[in-house]
């Protein structure tokens, strides 16, 4: 998903606009697919927490974007660092990712980044959980810089499988992958952490493979059924 939003941008047009929106619910894989994207397409990525400001968001995209000067940001006003951020990202031409978008919302920072993207016009894919695309809807200006809006989708039995394969470890048979796919009620991250848990006592008890009688009634993660509030 998050590489589908890198070749959007990249293809759009001269007027079109350069802004994504990546959401979906936590755990579904939102985050994973960006740090494989920044690998693949040299994007530069930030994450957001609780604690950003606007002088802080412009100091980490500094330091994300190379301008530290001795490992520290470079000094100037909140004007002087974002022409700063706005100039590289219209040289080097390459993506920026901003991860847990949702803080900026929460901290009325929406336009700080849309003042970012007016002077550099690069290519920007936000990514947040599944309320974002409607909460960014307050800002009119600013959604009408977003070219598309993508949806993270649940874990599949299939996705299973390839992260299963990846770990390289004991076979797994279809039923006791698509008993945790069940019980991550869509989530990657869930899936993941219990194929960890399995790999870990299969090697302890010297299992060949595995399948969902063999496992039993061991404990696994499962998701509460009640989603947490946007």
């Amino acid at each position: 998903m998050i590489e589908q939003a890198i070749f959007q941008l990249a293809d759009r047009g001269a007027t079109d606009p350069g802004m994504m929106v990546v959401s979906g619910p936590s755990g579904y894989g939102k985050s994973v697919a960006a740090a494989w994207a920044k690998a693949r397409h040299r994007a530069y990525y930030l994450q957001l927490d609780d604690f950003v400001t606007r002088k802080s968001l412009l100091v980490q995209l500094c330091l994300v974007l190379g301008l530290s000067v001795d490992g520290k940001p470079p000094k100037g006003t909140i004007q002087q660092l974002a022409e700063r951020v706005a100039a590289q990202l219209h040289q080097a031409r390459r993506p920026l990712i901003i991860d847990e978008f949702d803080f900026a919302i929460d901290k009325n920072l929406v336009m700080a980044v849309f003042s970012i993207y007016e002077m550099s016009r690069a290519s920007i894919i936000l990514i947040g959980e599944e309320a974002m695309p409607a909460k960014l809807k307050k800002w009119e200006k600013f959604d009408g810089r977003v070219l598309d809006t993508l949806y993270a989708e649940p874990v599949s039995l299939e996705d299973a499988r390839r992260l299963a394969r990846a770990k390289n470890a004991l076979p797994l048979a279809d039923d006791l992958l698509a008993h945790l796919v069940k019980i991550a009620r869509g989530s990657v991250r869930r899936v993941s952490n219990n194929l960890r848990k399995i790999f870990e006592t299969g090697a302890a008890e010297g299992w060949d493979h595995c399948d969902l009688a063999r496992w039993g009634d061991r404990p696994l993660q499962q998701a509460d059924v009640k989603r947490r509030a946007s």
